[in-house]
């Protein structure tokens, strides 16, 4: 049975932040704390979205009078299961135990 790495994408909101800078580290701390301990291997970081225009990388995060949505992009190997699809499950399950009420959706699963 093959090993997968599953890329999920997660939407954070932060209040009370003023730059867009701090409402990316609150908002990978934040996501840290709750995987930690259960969950510690996964690996989190700010998500990119592709500009339609130009291709280029941009933020995924916002910030709006104050309150900033996040777009975190979290990572997870997924060790001997039996396709994609389950391996997929797998992650999403660990990963929404961990962090219940945070909307998440699988972006990418790669045969390691």
């Amino acid at each position: 049975m093959p090993d997968y790495l599953v890329t999920m994408e997660s939407a954070w909101v932060i209040r009370d932040v003023k730059s867009l800078d701090d409402a990316i580290g609150i908002a990978i701390s934040e996501a840290g704390k709750r995987l930690n301990p259960a969950a510690k291997f996964v690996e989190v970081e700010a998500g990119l979205l592709s500009c339609p225009f130009c291709d280029q990388d941009l933020s995924s995060a916002i910030v709006v009078a104050d309150t900033a949505l996040v777009g975190l992009s979290l990572e997870m190997k997924v060790f001997r299961a039996e396709s994609s699809e389950h391996a997929s499950r797998i992650a999403k399950s660990v990963i929404g135990k961990a962090l219940r009420d945070v909307p998440l959706k699988i972006l990418d699963v790669q045969e390691l």
